[in-house]
């Protein structure tokens, strides 16, 4: 009642003014002055963090550019300007941090931030980012925006702050508060353009401008989409929020209205509504108002249908996009899970556009996402995380939050087809912060323990799909022929026959191999890869940037094609795997005339064999952006790949680029319609089998166990099974409780050394960077008196036995390969550290390492040897075999050779020499049986019996015998040590035995132990 009498007073008084003086505006406040940021005068030294300064950065040792403070007569300001080169690959730019032992600055008053740039017309964008709260310029969140060089010499260039939006593929942290507060900043950065040399020059950076409420306030709704049943009411949640949470000085009010343009009828599927909300001055940032849109209930079957609901703002920044109600589909027979899935395909295949087929072939990139409604603009069919693209902050909670926002925008489409979410989970959910972390596969081969690999399997599943996805790019079947490969560690060995022993971890990742169990919670669907041939590639063969053997080209007949590199592939089909992913490398096969052909190219490889003679079923899906290396104009890329058989394109940042050029070679006759149902049809048989047509959102009620204390305890167990004792010179291992130990060395006490390439980011990192425990913690753990010093830097008086882990840093794909900046050979560092040690004491060597290390100048001063490979986040595993809790059993996956001239050296070669033949392992707490060739020829007849009875176990366990008093021989006293008369029948025998050839294993261990 007050408040109605004094407007009425005031109308009143309004009257009685003079018109001139009614309607003149009190003069606005004058806008601040403009704050310096940056003079580049010297101010501000070239510097990192904690200190004040400007520093370069990029993907690599040739991205980051060349920075100058120039004197220049033309400088907008001052004397001098900000210059440099680039020549960027990668990526690269530079950055300007403020201290971080200072306070953040307040940027809130001003409307943006402007600077002068030295124009080169080139029409490149060069983004902008600024740092906003967090602990300090390197723990930040992200905010971008970019210009265009599209002008001649020096132009201020403006960026209000409403145009930056926050980054979505790269953020340094966990999230903070994802709303541009302004209020602590801590500091810019430039990305230059990548892919052309250039030079540039800026000056003057500077906030200018004041910030009024229609750039402080902003009106948000609480969902783009509203997916509603027919005849049930969506409520649209509007939200009023401001920078810095400070209530509105002037009213914000919000039209709104239900548009006509749609798909669905006003009054027919909807009741049209519209008005206006206000939010008062004073309003407090957060308030939020709702509408409501009632849907109307009739009988007939449809697809679903949207309405928009328009919204006009006043007074604050509108919603970056309409939101739309959408009405269900229903009634339709593909909706129906009591039919069977072939039926639900035919039903949905047959009401599809073209168009629709098309986006249910692409798989795009989440961080490629800044337009979120390009999910059903282009019905797109697919998303993936590459490796490090992880939503911020990367805990679970996050990723189902961001998979189910995804998923939600699918609901948008005609038939509401779910997305099938991909990650690249190679040794556990490697992504996420604080997964259990398995060893790589190397380390899993070296288990010879099948039932093992399917538990980590199973492990991994249930952390990637209680995270909201349902789809996981692995195993890797790859059998890899050569050390120099930096993707080496990916594979489960060097022999078709313990790769196809390994794959019961499809099991573990799928279920049962008639895809019952793809519903569950717990399950993912798995990819087989890289199909077929990528681990034969022959050095010096690839051609892709600075790769030495990755992507390049494998060199076979028919009969090794299909001896080594295909065999895996036949089990894993039988074995019921959901996908396929083809390989980055050429195949060439002598005798077919065809020469290298890109493995996304050869139609006869996956059409023929993979789809027709092995009959699978599931779909293809390609590499990340590897149709771009097939010859020829785009559009032959994706008719050749398509025609070859590759149903699902994995082009991250090009998706509409894909999705327009398949529609238009299908238009044009040159893609067969038949081919597209055929691969939409593969790629939808596998979402209804994953039960998302029904349960489209994640189901979390795993998410408890994800880094869970039975989790770990796997991953310990395998860490533990992967350890290879190489060399074991007067039983130094295991270590005793009551011995001091002195350990050194890079990778005792280095979890992200340990986990390797593929772990929270594509290529990892060392240092820490998620949950787990290093091999000196484990030590620790384990009851060791235990001393460190990693550089052996501290006195070595006093100790019983030396323990030093050594090895590589991380790294993943072509990146790692050897000659691409890696090597085989410890670190300059690792030898002296081996050498220090190992001439004050007794000494156990582990070797940390994707691939074996070229040891043999220091085997004779090391009393024992460890191949520890990369064993995961559970340094505890690599601990218990180091202290006796568990004995060492590993045997070696792959041949260790004795220099890098040998290679590529394999198992089955006529010319075999190596430093560890594959298969060797010597054990702990176990003792071999003596009697010597009477009892080989004793173990000979039973492993034969047990051959012809198909008992597999006790083969097994009879040829493990056989190879302890080999082992015993070679490494005793009365042997004569490793030869080549020693080394080719040994790893001849391991190849057997994993043939179910128990009685030649035997025979073979029996020539092996006469050369000894």
């Amino acid at each position: 009642m007050r408040r109605t009498a004094l407007l009425a007073s005031a109308t009143l008084l309004t009257a009685l003014i003079p018109l001139a003086s009614a309607h003149a505006a009190p003069d606005p406040a004058p806008d601040p002055a403009p704050v310096p940021v940056d003079r580049f005068e010297g101010e501000v030294p070239f510097a990192n963090q904690p200190a004040e300064g400007i520093f370069t950065w990029g993907g690599d040792s040739d991205d980051p550019p060349t920075l100058q403070l120039a004197a220049r007569p033309d400088a907008p300001e001052g004397a001098k300007v900000l210059s440099g080169t680039y020549d960027i690959s990668g990526y690269g730019g530079f950055t300007h941090d403020f201290a971080a032992d200072r306070p953040a600055h307040d940027w809130s008053a001003h409307q943006g931030i402007r600077f002068w740039w030295d124009g080169q017309d080139n029409g490149r964008k060069i983004a902008f980012e600024i740092k906003d709260g967090g602990a300090n310029g390197e723990a930040s969140e992200l905010w971008t925006t970019s210009f265009t060089d599209d002008f001649s010499g020096w132009k201020q260039v403006e960026l209000p702050f409403t145009d930056f939006t926050y980054r979505t593929d790269y953020q340094p942290v966990g999230g903070i508060d994802h709303v541009l507060g302004l209020t602590q900043m801590w500091g810019y950065a430039l990305t230059l353009p990548a892919g052309t040399k250039g030079d540039f020059a800026m000056d003057d950076v500077e906030l200018y401008g004041k910030a009024d409420q229609s750039l402080r306030a902003s009106v948000t709704t609480d969902a783009p989409v509203y997916p509603v049943h027919e005849g049930g009411t969506a409520a649209v949640r509007i939200t009023l929020a401001t920078t810095g949470s400070a209530p509105v000085d002037e009213p914000v009010t919000v039209e709104y209205r239900t548009a006509a343009t749609g798909s669905a009828q006003p009054g027919k599927d909807y009741t049209p509504v519209s008005g206006t909300l206000t939010f008062p001055v004073g309003t407090a940032s957060g308030t939020s108002r709702t509408v409501e849109v009632p849907t109307l209930k009739d009988r007939s079957a449809e697809p679903a249908e949207t309405v928009p609901l328009q919204l006009t703002v006043t007074g604050a920044k509108a919603p970056a996009e309409t939101p739309q109600v959408v009405v269900d589909a229903h009634g339709l027979p593909y909706l129906d899970s009591r039919l069977p899935v072939q039926k639900r395909v035919a039903d949905l295949v047959s009401r599809m556009s073209l168009e629709e087929k098309a986006g249910q072939m692409t798989q795009a990139e989440r961080g490629a996402m800044s337009a979120p409604g390009d999910i059903a603009a282009y019905g797109l069919g697919s998303l993936l995380s590459g490796g490090g693209s992880t939503p911020t902050p990367n805990t679970p909670e996050a990723w189902a939050k961001m998979i189910d926002a995804f998923q939600l925008r699918a609901q948008a489409t005609r038939f509401q087809i779910p997305l099938i979410y991909g990650v690249d989970a190679v040794h556990g959910h490697n992504n996420l912060a604080g997964a259990t972390i398995m060893p790589h596969n190397i380390g899993i081969g070296a288990t010879r323990d099948p039932q093992l690999a399917e538990k980590t399997g199973a492990v991994t599943a249930s952390e990637v799909r209680a995270t909201g996805v349902p789809w996981d790019f692995a195993p890797c079947l790859c059998v890899s022929r050569d050390e120099r490969w930096g993707r080496s560690y990916e594979s489960f060995g060097e022999d078709p026959a313990l790769v196809t022993s390994m794959e019961t971890v499809i099991q573990g990742l799928q279920g049962r191999a008639d895809g019952r169990d793809l519903s569950r919670g717990d399950k993912v669907l798995a990819t087989a890869k890289h199909f077929v041939g990528d681990g034969g590639t022959e050095y010096g063969s690839s051609t892709t940037g600075t790769y030495t053997i990755d992507q390049g080209v494998t060199k076979v007949t028919r009969q090794q094609l299909e001896a080594v590199h295909l065999a895996p592939y036949q089990t894993a089909v039988d074995r019921g795997i959901g996908t396929v992913m083809p390989s980055y490398s050429s195949l060439d096969i002598a005798g077919d005339g065809q020469g290298p052909v890109k493995m996304h190219a050869r139609g006869d490889m996956i059409n023929g064999v993979l789809k027709d003679r092995m009959g699978f079923d599931g779909f293809v899906i390609s590499d990340w952006n590897a149709i771009d290396q097939l010859p020829g104009d785009y559009a032959s890329h994706v008719r050749t790949s398509v025609d070859a058989g590759v149903d699902m394109m994995m082009v991250p940042y090009t998706y509409k680029d894909f999705s327009t050029t398949l529609i238009d070679e299908v238009k044009a006759g040159r893609i067969s319609v038949k081919r597209i149902d055929d691969a939409v049809s593969r790629i939808l048989t596998e979402k209804f089998r994953l039960g998302l047509f029904e349960h489209p959102y994640a189901d979390t009620s795993g998410a408890a166990q994800i880094g869970s204390a039975t989790h770990r305890a796997v991953a310990r167990q395998a860490a533990a099974e992967s350890q290879v004792l190489l060399k074991n010179t007067g039983g130094v291992l295991p270590l005793k409780k009551n011995q001091k130990v002195y350990v050194a060395g890079s990778n005792a006490d280095d979890l992200g050394n340990q986990t390797g390439g593929w772990t929270i980011t594509w290529q990892g990192e060392s240092g820490s960077h998620t949950q787990g425990t290093t091999i000196l913690q484990g030590m620790r753990n384990a009851g060791g008196d235990v001393t460190y010093s990693k550089d052996a830097s501290a006195s070595t008086d006093g100790y019983d036995v030396g323990v030093v882990v050594v090895g590589e840093t991380p790294y993943a794909e072509g990146v790692g390969d050897v000659g691409n900046g890696h090597g085989l050979q410890l670190s300059a560092a690792d030898q002296a550290a081996v050498d220090k040690v190992c001439a004050a004491m007794k000494c156990a060597v582990l070797i940390v390492s994707g691939r074996p290390q070229l040891i043999g100048d220091r085997l004779g001063k090391i009393d024992a040897l460890v191949a520890s490979w990369l064993p995961g986040t559970e340094g505890d595993g690599v601990a218990d075999v180091l202290y006796g809790r568990r004995p060492f059993t590993g045997q070696l996956p792959v041949t260790w050779p004795k220099s890098e001239q040998q290679l590529p050296i394999n198992v089955g070669d006529a010319s075999y020499d190596p430093q560890f033949p594959y298969g060797w392992g010597l054990t702990t707490l176990t003792k071999a049986p003596s009697g010597g060739t009477a009892t080989l020829r004793a173990l000979g007849l039973a492993a034969t019996a047990a051959e012809r009875a198909h008992a597999a176990q006790a083969g097994r366990a009879l040829v493990t015998q056989a190879r302890l008093i080999v082992q015993q021989k070679v490494t005793g006293a009365g042997g004569s040590g490793m030869s080549a008369a020693v080394a080719k029948p040994f790893a001849d025998a391991d190849h057997l035995l994993l043939t179910g050839r128990y009685g030649a294993a035997v025979e073979r261990l029996t020539a092996a132990y006469r050369a000894a």
